[in-house]
């Protein structure tokens, strides 16, 4: 009775001495590259690839007979892993890589480069001083030993020069002049002028380029509380008289506005003829349009004098009698006008005056003292105030 393993040993051979394929024992021919090598073939090109440079593998064993093909639901009979520890050289066999562990690897050495007269000196010169031997094996053990070396350099440099300046520090501390000129000026004269000059801080619109007239006007009229009819009536024809100027030029023009609208006497420009606003405009040179503007406020003010008894309680009727108080710290939160200065604008129009914008309004209201816009940091704020507190302090007509 034969067994298995005849049976494809046959096979096999049959296979291999049939050059030709047969399917239903018909010959089919078939390219090169479809043919299957036979077990020689197939031996031949195992032993090739074993002389490859690859480390050792386990001997295969002999085979004096060819074995059945195993079946892919079989175990594969692939031997068993060699654990490493029982090999003397150390090598896994099952595996194919050699893996060297990075442990292994030198790390270079931070090492001085030193010069060609160093290495001179070293091999034959004995020329070296003690003390540039001593140099030389301080830096270099500095640069091989500590870690960080060129950090280490810079901190020993630094706690030197800090040293340096705590004694500056403390030599200057001690000495009596320092003390004394703390607790004592030597100049007083210097002290009171440094004093002066921040007690008269003024806003930040007055700068040292302003001119002497506009820095008096802030220093003695701006934001001082004003109950005069005719103050008022000149305050409220400058502000719209320097629209699209400046203040400085207006204050400059100031007498000549005076001279002009007769120290702003509202019953005597009310009976001005058109004869005569053409005369004062082309002598003091205003137009005439603001001319005839100036003449039609005064009769309103009168007409408000009757209804109110005098102008001075109409406008300061709006802010109560009181004057506002701001509290900017700076000049460019300063606005230009205000809903105050909306609601007075549109009352004076609805009654028949001209030049009365919010912004105009506003502009007088800060002049005439209805608010107080000095900053906080100005030395005219605290003063304004004050005098807001008194009753009816009139400012006089500056000349």
């Amino acid at each position: 009775m034969c067994s298995s393993k005849t049976k494809v040993t046959v096979g096999i051979e049959a296979t291999a001495t049939s050059p030709v394929a047969r399917i239903n024992g018909r010959p089919v021919l078939q390219p090169t590259c479809n043919r299957v090598p036979n077990l020689e073939r197939r031996n031949s090109i195992k032993k090739v690839s074993s002389k490859s440079p690859s480390p050792p593998s386990p001997p295969l064993p002999s085979k004096t007979s060819l074995t059945p093909p195993v079946s892919p639901k079989s175990k594969s009979p692939r031997p068993p892993a060699i654990k490493r520890g029982n090999e003397s050289n150390g090598l896994s066999s099952s595996s194919e890589k050699i893996v060297t562990p990075r442990n292994t690897i030198k790390t270079p050495t931070l090492e001085r480069k030193k010069s060609k007269s160093f290495k001179e000196g070293s091999c034959g010169t004995l020329g070296l001083s003690a003390s540039t031997e001593a140099s030389l094996s301080y830096s270099s053990t500095l640069i091989t030993e500590s870690p960080g070396s060129i950090a280490a350099v810079r901190r020993e440099q630094m706690a030197l020069q800090h040293a340096q300046r705590k004694m500056k520090i403390a030599h200057y501390g001690r000495s009596k002049s320092a003390k004394f000129e703390r607790f004592v000026p030597l100049d007083p004269s210097t002290n009171l002028t440094s004093k002066k000059s921040e007690e008269e801080k003024r806003c930040s619109f007055i700068t040292t380029n302003s001119d002497p007239i506009y820095i008096a006007y802030h220093d003695e009229e701006w934001g001082v509380p004003v109950h005069d009819d005719k103050m008022l009536f000149e305050l409220l024809v400058l502000s719209g008289a320097q629209v699209g100027s400046d203040w400085t030029s207006i204050l400059k023009k100031r007498q000549d506005f005076r001279t002009a609208f007769s120290e702003f006497d509202a019953a005597t420009l009310a009976n001005l003829t058109d004869k005569q606003m053409m005369s004062i405009s082309l002598e003091y040179g205003i137009d005439i349009s603001r001319v005839r503007g100036v003449v039609d406020n005064a009769n309103r003010i009168l007409e408000i004098s009757k209804d109110f008894g005098s102008f001075d309680k109409y406008i300061w009727g709006f802010v109560n009698h009181k004057p506002i108080s701001t509290q900017y710290k700076f000049g460019h939160k300063i606005p230009v006008k205000t809903s105050k200065s909306e609601s007075i604008s549109k009352d004076m129009i609805r009654r028949g005056f001209r030049f009365v914008g919010p912004t105009v309004l506003h502009s007088f209201m800060q002049a005439a003292g209805l608010t107080n816009d000095h900053l906080i940091t100005c030395h005219r704020h605290s003063q304004c105030t004050l005098l807001a507190s008194s009753p009816h302090c009139a400012r006089e007509p500056s000349l």
